[in-house]
């Protein structure tokens, strides 16, 4: 991406439920802006309810990116991620607009917004370690992880299968900690602005629960039935959504539907800890309350260009 120094990039980030969504639509407003989506689930079309989707008619207007670009049954990596988001990007300012950045996918955001070059890949080590994921499962493979890179395995969730897959592979190919290939503090272009939405451990917890609550309320299993029948548990990526897990579960007759919601909302809450821990690390980050009443204007001094509404569309 190269510097455009007169439109910045612009990244929201935080936990899930903290109120991200909100603050991209009010700053793409504010900025001429155009949101481009940062959440690894949101690309796929049908999964709606469980990430969260923002609907189209409350969108106010703005044009979204990466939403809906791939069926449940379509993989999808970081590396072909970074390519896609930093594609619009350039698409976006290219027109003048700034990219609003918002997603709950911190590895995501970092690998588009930092200087990140993937490690290869070895095809022959990916399929053994993928046929010994299926003998022995996740677990198995995160504690072996453990045993060659403990600061890997601590970032990464013991039942994300594929990620330990993928992090065992490029320490063997590598002969390095799959730490190592992460993303360093340095933007590829320096033109970026991280606004974090600060939020409360108890407040986030209930967000978190009364979320979870309204997807079931709203229709979450009759979604997760519809995606089954269309491929999500063949999905190597779709099929490992929180919520979408459970409540396959759920329907295979595995746990009941109490215990499908109750293991979504444990499941979210474990994940907003490490994505708040994740970008904690990150002294770049601008955090603001979330409740702060100045919120909005506070953002955009950081930002550094705050115009009087939005531009007429082109």
């Amino acid at each position: 991406m190269p510097p455009t120094p007169s439109t910045p990039i612009v990244a929201v980030v935080g936990a899930t439920a903290s109120g991200k969504t909100g603050l991209s639509l009010d700053l793409a407003e504010r900025l001429g802006g155009e949101v481009v989506n940062t959440d690894a689930m949101q690309v796929y079309r049908g999964m709606d309810i469980g990430t969260a989707k923002l609907p189209v008619a409350e969108r106010r207007g703005i044009a979204h990116h990466l939403l809906d670009t791939l069926t449940v049954r379509d993989p999808a990596t970081v590396a072909e991620f970074q390519g896609w988001a930093r594609a619009e990007i350039d698409e976006i300012r290219g027109r003048g607009r700034t990219p609003v950045l918002v997603g709950g996918s911190a590895l995501y955001t970092r690998a588009i917004l930092d200087r990140f070059e993937f490690p290869g890949t070895d095809h022959a080590v990916r399929r053994r370690l993928e046929d010994e994921l299926a003998d022995v499962g996740a677990v198995a493979l995160h504690e072996r992880l453990r045993a060659v890179d403990p600061e890997a395995a601590d970032r990464i969730l013991a039942e994300n299968g594929r990620r330990v897959v993928r992090a065992l592979e490029v320490v063997e190919i590598t002969g390095r900690p799959f730490t190592a290939s992460l993303p360093t503090l340095e933007y590829a272009d320096p033109c970026t602005v991280q606004i974090g939405v600060d939020i409360d451990r108890p407040t986030l917890d209930a967000r978190i629960e009364a979320r979870v609550e309204t997807m079931f309320e709203s229709g979450l299993v009759v979604e997760v039935e519809r995606l089954l029948a269309d491929g999500l548990a063949e999905g190597r990526t779709a099929g490992r959504a929180i919520g979408y897990r459970e409540v396959a579960a759920y329907l295979a007759g595995e746990i009941s539907l109490d215990e499908a919601r109750d293991r979504t909302v444990t499941a979210t809450r474990r994940f907003s800890r490490r994505q708040d821990s994740w970008f904690r690390k990150d002294p770049r980050v601008v955090w603001i309350r979330y409740d702060d009443p100045d919120l909005v204007e506070k953002s955009l001094s950081k930002i550094g260009r705050a115009p009087e509404g939005r531009p007429t569309p082109d």
